[in-house]
């Protein structure tokens, strides 16, 4: 439960500290006092998008902080959200911390360690149901109605979610599959281009064809060259002969100059290696004998490898081992629109498969929320009664709608609020007084079976009073039982029901204006009803507010 809620430099709250009780807890207090701007506050720590988000004039940041004790329960919800983020509770206590700044960047803390805004929603979620003005309009949601159903029920959908994604999951492989195929004139088309590729029988031995055809149209001119360098290297005159002479005459210093021995080793080298480049020229000249015959051969190969690289790899061209990729690439696409036919039954296959089986769950989660629905409107009814509905009648329409991921039906609150009217959608025909208490005998029902240990109701009596309001704030006084409700009022019959009544109050200086909130008790409580009222402090009125606290008091003690 929430057991304070710490406030500072927050739209005209400079600095309040707030502490709430186990039970029904009530927060009254003039129109503009500040009881909105209390639940924002709250809103804000718990994780909430608040609208106008205000600093207080003259401060650098707004500042709220929550701090929550925890039953065994929700403790362990909580911890397994934290535990992804290496958070730990202490002692069963969490607190929840956030500042906005002027800019308006906010910053978010869990048991003072940095969280993200998304952790901080998630726990808030859990530890606290916030009801505000804008819920009473959820309950008019098909989809909301479902999940108020499943809820009361405690269906479990796992089930049903698996046999869902197993069913999306096909679908979307046989979309994939469809989607990255050719279509029949592309891979006409391929066939064509790997046909054209194919016959060039294109070979690594290729990549150097147009080095090779340089070499043999200008061979002429390389073996009269050749001729040449290998005179120089080892004809009369040449350098094999010197070499030979500096042997000699370095052999013959090496008598009496010990290094000229060195010398003449390198010249020993030297001259291998004279003989071997002599060699190697050799060798390479001979092999570029390439008779007419052949050289056109190579000509003609090599304009169609040049064809074919402008062709497939652009005019700048490319090598043969890109085009080879483009042959094997266009291979393997020409082979998956083949092969798609067969791909594709496969898939269908298994797509028919899962849809069977979605049917079958979806089926048996049908009947589930048939047979549920009928306990849930009787409680529903029985809930009402509590709450000035003597006579009505609600039940659940469940209907076929498309399958989704909550099943394959639709839920339609039907409501009579009266004897002698016909059922009509609760959408369409009831007031928003009456929309507020039909939120409230579902979160009722919603809650007890849930683990939330404080529910926050935001002016949920709204455009009701009299003996109806009474019946709303017995209704949240039971619904306080083992859990604690928050919950903002303007009806002074719904707020005697408290088990802690706090008062909020806006004083205006000179220059400024801020709000406090204080608990009020005895004669203080007395007059806060009394001002409910409408009172002006005669007799009368005082009587009345002391009357209604009384007959409250009576009430619980005889529940």
């Amino acid at each position: 439960m929430l057991e304070c809620l710490s406030i500072s430099n927050f739209a005209v709250i400079e600095k309040a500290t707030v502490e709430f009780s186990p039970g029904l807890n009530v927060v009254t207090g003039e129109t503009g006092a500040g009881k909105s701007v209390l639940m924002r506050a709250l809103e804000l720590s718990l994780g909430m998008r608040s609208s106008g988000v205000a600093v207080r004039d003259g401060a650098k940041e707004a500042r709220v902080e929550a701090r929550f004790s925890m039953t065994d329960d929700v403790e362990g919800r909580v911890n397994a959200v934290l535990d992804e983020c290496g958070i730990e509770t202490q002692g069963g206590v969490l607190s929840l911390r956030r500042t906005v700044s002027a800019a308006g960047v906010s910053r978010s803390w869990i048991n003072d360690c940095q969280a993200s805004l998304s952790t901080l929603k998630r726990v808030g979620g859990i530890l606290a149901d916030f009801h505000g003005p804008r819920a009473n309009q959820e309950i008019l949601s098909a989809k909301r109605q479902l999940s108020f159903l499943d809820s009361f029920a405690g269906l479990d959908m796992s089930a049903y979610a698996g046999a869902w994604r197993s069913y999306t999951d096909a679908v979307r492989r046989i979309e994939e599959a469809s989607s990255g195929a050719v279509s029949p004139e592309e891979a006409e088309f391929l066939r064509y281009q790997v046909s054209e590729l194919e016959a060039a029988e294109l070979s690594p031995d290729d990549e150097d064809l147009a080095s090779r055809h340089a070499a043999a149209a200008h061979m002429e001119e390389i073996c009269s060259s050749a001729e040449e360098a290998t005179a120089a290297l080892g004809g009369d005159g040449g350098a094999e002969e010197s070499l030979a002479a500096a042997r000699m005459r370095f052999a013959s210093m090496a008598r009496h100059l010990p290094e000229a021995d060195g010398w003449r080793a390198q010249t020993e080298e030297i001259s291998a290696m004279v003989e071997e480049l002599s060699r190697s020229v050799a060798d390479a000249v001979s092999r570029l004998d390439v008779d007419p015959g052949e050289f056109e051969k190579m000509d003609l190969r090599l304009g169609t490898l040049q064809r074919l690289k402008r062709k497939y790899l652009g005019p700048a061209g490319g090598t043969v081992a890109a085009l080879l990729e483009t042959l094997e690439k266009k291979r393997d696409a020409l082979a998956a629109f083949d092969n798609l036919a067969d791909t594709l039954r496969t898939l269908e296959e298994k797509r028919a498969e899962a849809e069977k089986a979605l049917h079958a769950e979806a089926a048996r989660l049908t009947a589930k929320r048939r047979r549920a629905a009928k306990t849930f409107s009787a409680a529903v009814v029985e809930a009402l009664r509590d709450l000035g509905f003597a006579k009505a009648a609600f039940s659940v329409d469940i209907s076929p709608a498309e399958y989704s991921a909550t099943g394959a039906d639709a839920a339609e609150f039907m409501f009579e609020p009266n004897p002698g009217q016909a059922a009509r959608p609760l959408r369409e025909i009831a007031s928003s007084g009456e929309i507020a208490r039909v939120m409230l005998a579902l979160k009722g029902l919603a809650a007890s079976g849930s683990g939330t240990g404080t529910i926050v109701f935001d002016e949920i009596d709204a455009n009701i009073g009299g003996e109806t309001g009474r019946a709303v704030g017995r209704r949240m006084r039971d619904l306080a039982k083992g859990r604690q409700v928050i919950a903002i009022t303007h009806l002074p019959q719904s707020a005697v029901y408290a088990d802690r009544h706090l008062h909020v109050t806006k004083k205006t200086g000179a220059n400024s204006v801020h709000t406090e909130v204080a608990a009020v008790e005895g004669e203080g409580r007395i007059s806060e009803i009394v001002r409910m009222l409408g009172g002006d402090g005669a007799a009368s009125a005082r009587k009345h507010a002391e009357e209604l606290i009384r007959n409250a008091s009576n009430e619980k003690k005889r529940r």
